[in-house]
């Protein structure tokens, strides 16, 4: 289909809540999917959603297979989300270096939640329910904010561990972890 532009932070379609997706199984539906597969796939990211695209539908795309961009990352299978909720398991959290193709070449140290469930539909509306752990939960954690309008420096709990990768790493390999 198409590659699209991502928006970045300062956006104001970022920090808002994206619409409820109503009709499954619609060209318009797929089309977005699509656009959404390629605009990943184009940039290397674990992750997507469908307003880093300038569209407010509650739509994540995610998965890791190999990658590049964080070659010590667990596989993430790879999914197509539609109205996802999560359910947190447990209290443990754990933190890890962030990345964001909407806040390009930035890095910040971001607490995630170790364990989750998430439920959601498939293009075609059927349901989805999965329990995730580690990277995996991390990316549908990070993708889901984006539909409540949440960017990950918002979670940052310390602002020293957030800068520009190249100034952040410069004698380390680099982050293990992008979105």
């Amino acid at each position: 289909m198409a590659v699209r532009e991502v928006i970045r932070m300062g956006h104001p379609l970022l920090l808002a809540r994206a619409e409820e997706v109503e009709n499954f199984a619609t060209p318009e539906l797929a089309s977005l999917v699509a656009d959404m597969k390629d605009t990943m796939a184009a940039l290397n990211g674990a992750g997507l959603a469908a307003p880093q695209i300038a569209v407010s539908q509650r739509v994540v795309i995610f998965g890791v297979a190999e990658n590049p961009r964080y070659p010590d990352a667990d596989s993430v299978p790879e999914t197509i989300l539609i109205n996802p909720e999560i359910t947190v398991l447990g209290s443990e959290r754990e933190s890890a270096w962030e990345g964001c193709l909407s806040v390009p070449h930035m890095r910040g140290l971001v607490p995630r939640y170790t364990s989750i469930r998430y439920r959601g539909y498939d293009v075609e509306g059927n349901v989805i329910e999965r329990e995730a752990h580690g990277f995996h939960a991390r990316v549908v954690q990070h993708e889901v904010d984006h539909l409540d309008g949440v960017l990950y420096p918002s979670r940052i709990e310390d602002m020293r561990n957030f800068g520009f990768e190249n100034e952040l790493f410069q004698t380390t390999e680099g982050a293990e972890e992008e979105l």
